[in-house]
């Protein structure tokens, strides 16, 4: 090989090497944190429909509760993730600056307060010196403390332990509390030998509502704007699908398979799940009622209600004038479905 040829081989390799270097270097790639609730986009996480669409490179986890998303978001090892409103006023009370970009649901009846036979409960009026439950910090632990509350009551005349979920089914098991406020697949689990005394709905009735959100680090959001297009896009497909096409989410659907495979419980059990769930449109997510409106923002206004419920149980210290930077419809706007 004489020197010339050597010189061209020599560049022709560098330069193989600079652009696979570049297309290393210019690889879109997120983690994406996501919880055990039973909803229709989590088979677009299981099959790949998420990633095919987004172009991303997304690494799943899963996650107990919100407040270990938030705490994940906090340290950079998150971009996106799946959270109640509860630990999203408390995240962003606390400074973290994320955005909601999609709401993944409403209080509904699909997170409830679960009460155990023989535990002398069978009304509202029973509740004084029991032992209840709620994952920390979570929407649950919020809407318990916001029941309790509305009762008369406080925490000295009803015991709550913030406890994980798997804690919380373990104690119930065990009688060692007479009830949990929780949801799937803890909420099936309870119900085997108790009965749903309260639902999120109701409590969201008598003043505390609740969402649960996708939410983005402020600045991925503002860095990959299509990236929340194209996911907010792929779940408007299958909540469409789900509002549309019953069938394809029974029981004996491969949906249902797929979610119990990915989140765990039975096809059966997930499929009940998701009947439960309150799921908005495209356009009412975009409205002013929700993420629309700026400052008259629906969810703001309940990150701060929550905040302020908080700040009075000792949870944050402060209460932000405005919650409005934390909540954007722009992934919704003209986003196909």
């Amino acid at each position: 090989m004489n020197i010339r040829t050597l010189l061209a081989a020599i560049t022709l390799g560098s330069a193989s090497l600079l652009a696979a270097f570049v297309a290393q270097a210019t690889d879109k790639k997120v983690v994406v944190a996501y919880q055990t609730d039973a909803l229709p986009s989590s088979v677009a996480i299981a099959n790949g429909d998420l990633a095919k669409a987004t172009g991303y490179d997304i690494d799943f986890r899963k996650f107990n509760s919100g407040a270990e998303i938030f705490a994940a978001i906090a340290s950079g090892d998150v971009q996106v993730g799946y959270v109640g409103s509860s630990p999203f006023a408390a995240a962003t009370s606390r400074g973290l600056e994320v955005k909601a970009f999609y709401l993944a649901s409403i209080s509904g009846i699909d997170e409830a307060l679960v009460v155990r036979n023989g535990s002398g409960i069978s009304s509202l009026s029973d509740l004084k010196g029991k032992k209840l439950a709620a994952a920390p910090v979570s929407t649950d632990h919020y809407q318990l403390l916001a029941l309790i509350r509305s009762l008369g009551l406080t925490e000295k005349d009803v015991q709550v332990f913030a406890i994980p979920q798997p804690e919380i089914v373990a104690s119930y098991n065990r009688g060692d509390i007479d009830g949990g406020f929780v949801w799937d697949p803890a909420l099936t689990e309870l119900k085997k030998s108790g009965k749903v005394l309260v639902t999120s709905k109701d409590v969201a009735d008598k003043g505390a509502p609740t969402f649960s959100a996708w939410v983005a680090a402020s600045k991925f959001a503002d860095e990959n704007p299509a990236f929340l297009k194209s996911f907010a896009s792929v779940i408007n497909t299958y909540y469409a699908s789900f509002a549309a096409d019953k069938k394809a989410w029974n029981a004996d659907s491969d949906h249902a398979k797929l979610l119990a495979k990915t989140l765990g419980g039975t096809p059966e059990q997930q499929a009940s799940a998701l009947k439960n769930l309150s799921l908005l449109t495209p356009e009412a997510q975009a409205s002013e009622a929700w993420l629309g409106g700026g400052e008259k923002s629906g969810a703001a206004r309940i990150l701060k209600d929550t905040a302020a419920f908080l700040k009075d149980q000792g949870k944050v210290s402060e209460v932000l004038p405005s919650y409005a930077a934390f909540v954007t419809p722009d992934a919704l706007v003209n986003a196909s479905n």
